[in-house]
């Protein structure tokens, strides 16, 4: 197993703008290189997933050997199978060296100030939220469902995005109403309520529950179409579920980091979550263990398995 990569600082041609918690932005920079870029592709930026991992809003150490891979072949496997439904910003997959396999050159979208989730199944925060007001977002649910249980029909719930290190608050859709106005809210509402229904169908036939995803939207500065952008369906942005292990009334087996969260807030870690202490380093086990569930998302998913 290789050690995970960070992303370099320095690009031929790219210049770096921004650090989230797992991707790093660049555009192209003052060189001839650069202006090459420019030319060739109009506005645009690189788009580089590293194996970085989060919890709990912390950046986690060590990363996650070739996560950043498999969320950027993943994210391009996705786009191919959604092209007729909804337009995205890849542009190329031309990119350097030093960054190939976990980067993709995009369009530069302006972006909502919106998370658009679908809910197909209930857990995590939808679940919290139900427990406390039989509701997600202000949509009334049945009475009687329990952690894993699949809703009548998936549910739009948005989120307002959060600054980087905070969390994410879901809101009801008058509030994305009232920030993106009706017409926009309503396609956005429409796009996410279809990207999940195609990939649902999609994932249950390789096996797979696709309980919830978040997705990211922009308008287009050329064409005025709102476009999906960042990652789509990987599983960072969703929950993915093994098909013949799914039991409601407990939490669910996963394909994401859902292991890396439970080992951080087990006994074995000594990490109080209450405090503003820095998580322990993740155990080589918990690392390993985490990287066999992204590599194994991929290969169900896809039907392919990926080198890294």
């Amino acid at each position: 197993m290789n050690a995970p990569l960070d992303v370099p600082a320095q690009l031929p041609g790219w210049r770096h703008v921004y650090s989230g918690k797992v991707r790093d932005l660049y555009e192209p920079d003052g060189s001839p290189a650069g202006a090459a870029l420019r030319d060739l592709h109009g506005d645009v930026v690189l788009v580089v997933a590293s194996d970085r991992v989060s919890a709990y809003d912390h950046v986690l150490s060590p990363g996650i050997p070739g996560k950043g891979v498999v969320l950027t072949q993943l994210s391009l496997w996705w786009f191919e199978h959604l092209t007729d439904l909804v337009p995205n910003h890849v542009v190329s997959t031309d990119v350097p060296d030093a960054v190939a396999g976990r980067a993709m050159v995009c369009r530069r979208l302006d972006m909502f100030p919106v998370e658009c989730v679908a809910r197909g199944y209930l857990t995590g925060s939808g679940l919290a939220e139900y427990q406390e007001g039989g509701e997600v977002t202000g949509i009334p649910l049945p009475a009687g469902l329990v952690d894993g249980s699949r809703l009548p029909e998936p549910i739009f719930t948005p989120a307002a995005k959060a600054e980087l290190g905070e969390h994410d608050e879901n809101v009801r859709f008058s509030v994305v109403v009232d920030t993106v106005g009706p017409a926009a809210a309503e396609t956005l509402r429409d796009l996410t309520l279809a990207v999940y229904a195609r990939a649902e169908g999609v994932a249950r036939e390789r096996g797979v529950i696709l309980a919830d995803t978040k997705l990211e939207f922009g308008t287009d500065p050329v064409t005025g179409a709102i476009t999906l952008g960042d990652e789509v369906l990987t599983p960072d942005s969703s929950r993915f579920w093994p098909a013949d292990a799914w039991e409601p009334g407990r939490p669910q087996p996963s394909f994401d980091k859902q292991y890396v969260r439970d080992w951080l807030t087990s006994p074995a870690s000594g990490w109080d979550q209450t405090s503003d202490a820095t998580p322990p380093a993740l155990p080589a086990d918990v690392v390993a263990r985490t990287r066999d569930r992204y590599l194994d998302a991929y290969r169900r998913l896809t039907g392919r398995a990926l080198d890294v």
